[in-house]
């Protein structure tokens, strides 16, 4: 099921479905994917045969158990998932690296079109993906520990530590990571890490705001260049989407569990 930009709040309003037998993925497309990382060890041991040598080598350098096991549940699913666009097993495919190491398939498995984009946090993964298009994704859990002003004032812009500080307590937290995961994924989305701070440039975080870039210091045509999207995952969670351009479907497609 696809939906345009102006039937997102229903969209918002529908659990996440099941991905269609005949998934195909066109340049006006947008599948975002909704993983859990906690899977039975059967699943992990799976999932770790897609690998390459690197990503094993990268899994084994964990101190923990359950975060080797979730950096192989979430780097296997996103191996099979780009195997169902592109036709090649998921254990071949491989991958080449931005210089801020954002990753993309080598040009020989898909004409060099496809983009897509990985978050998770704790037990969660999303998962993003579209032609021709660069795009980002970010996923936090709200947690109340978190010292939302102080950071806010540290790291985000003037305008949104403003903005944050004047909402009421009750919705300050959610706020801050809202604000956080629309930065995140912009930033993801053009490639850049932190090479480009978080201080220059504005989103919008207040509650019933719509997702947006505002403001991009030395960049005013940057703001309608890209799309921001909130997504809705459900209690303790935000998440945000960050798309090259307009006029794009979203569909939002659950990982089959077993």
């Amino acid at each position: 099921m696809k939906y345009s930009l102006d039937d997102l709040t229903t969209v918002l309003e529908h659990p996440w479905l099941p991905p269609p037998a005949d998934l195909t993925l066109s340049s006006n497309d947008v599948h975002v994917w909704r993983a859990t990382l906690d899977q039975p060890v059967t699943r992990v041991q799976q999932l770790a045969q897609t690998l390459s040598d690197d990503e094993r080598m990268r899994a084994e350098r964990f101190h923990f158990e359950q975060d080797r096991k979730r950096f192989i549940v979430s780097h296997g699913i996103l191996r099979t998932i780009l195997s169902c666009y592109v036709g090649i097993e998921p254990s071949r495919l491989q991958f080449c690296y931005r210089s801020q190491g954002k990753p993309y398939l080598t040009q020989r498995f898909d004409g060099g079109t496809l983009r897509f984009n990985l978050a998770h946090s704790h037990e969660l993964a999303l998962y993003a993906f579209t032609r021709g298009r660069e795009i980002g994704i970010d996923l936090e859990r709200v947690r109340a520990e978190v010292a939302c002003e102080q950071i806010a004032a540290r790291f985000f812009s003037p305008r949104e530590s403003a903005t944050l500080r004047a909402l009421p307590a009750t919705v300050k937290q959610k706020a801050f990571f809202t604000c956080w995961t629309r930065k995140e994924a912009y930033i993801k989305a053009r490639g850049e890490g932190l090479s480009l701070p978080l201080d220059q440039f504005d989103v919008s975080l207040a509650p019933g705001e719509p997702a947006a870039l505002l403001n991009m210091r030395g960049g005013p045509m940057e703001s309608s260049r890209w799309s921001l999207q909130e997504l809705i995952l459900g209690p303790g969670y935000v998440a945000a989407l960050a798309v090259e351009g307009h006029g794009w479907r979203l569909a939002c497609w659950e990982w089959p569990e077993s």
